[in-house]
């Protein structure tokens, strides 16, 4: 009875030791979870939407950065396209209040280099318009994590000012739009693929609020 348990633990102590990175063949997409086959095992890896949108088609190979959070009645796989992506993973699921699946929505809302912006500028109005981000959340995400984020690799930390538009950042009219969408029983990860579809469209650097609602309401009803 005892050697099964011990065994049982130290299977789970090694998974847990040894899955940091992950490389196979796409074999399931969705926006929230992938199944990655490697040499015959298929790996179940909850993503956020900004990697989701970089798997490539079915059957092709990916590399994954991986997070292994063992918990009493589960173990979860953590994938990132980059690692830059899984580091600010990790310093989310630090804050008080963070846990692993809004540290993936908050990726797949603004994406690694603009919240890295958002918190190095400590842009609450950017961080607040994320689903299940209030402004007590974002204050302690910024202060907590402010100093952290421009240690890291592939990107410096420029902060922009509050309600500025970086290169690349989430536009005011778009969040609103985001929050509407929510409010109108869309699920985060349907919005968040609707918006970055739309994000392609030449002139969408011009849309207001409107546009971007009428737009995305077209994509997610199938038109």
């Amino acid at each position: 009875m005892y050697t099964g348990v011990v065994f049982s633990l130290s299977l789970w102590y090694i998974v847990f030791v040894m899955i940091a990175a992950l490389r196979g063949k796409i074999i399931q997409k969705n926006p929230n979870h992938t199944v990655v086959d490697v040499n015959g095992v298929g790996y179940e890896v909850l993503i956020s939407l900004r990697t989701y949108e970089v798997l490539p088609e079915l059957h092709q190979e990916m590399q994954f950065f991986v997070q292994t959070i063992v918990r009493a009645d589960a173990m979860s796989l953590y994938g990132f396209a980059s690692a830059d992506e899984k580091k600010l993973f990790l310093l989310l699921i630090g804050v008080s209040g963070i846990g692993p699946k809004l540290a993936l929505t908050v990726l797949g809302g603004l994406g690694p280099a603009d919240l890295q912006g958002a918190i190095a500028s400590r842009d609450l109005a950017r961080l607040t318009s994320v689903p299940g981000i209030g402004k007590k959340t974002a204050e302690r995400i910024c202060m907590e994590l402010a100093d952290k984020v421009g240690a890291l690799s592939g990107f410096a930390a420029v902060p922009v000012e509050a309600g500025g538009t970086g290169a690349g950042m989430q536009a005011a009219p778009q969040a609103d739009a985001a929050s509407a969408l929510v409010n109108l029983g869309y699920t985060e990860q349907q919005v968040w693929q609707a918006l970055r579809s739309l994000e392609k469209e030449q002139d969408a650097a011009g849309f207001a609020v409107e546009d971007w609602l009428r737009r995305a309401l077209r994509l997610l009803a199938g038109r």
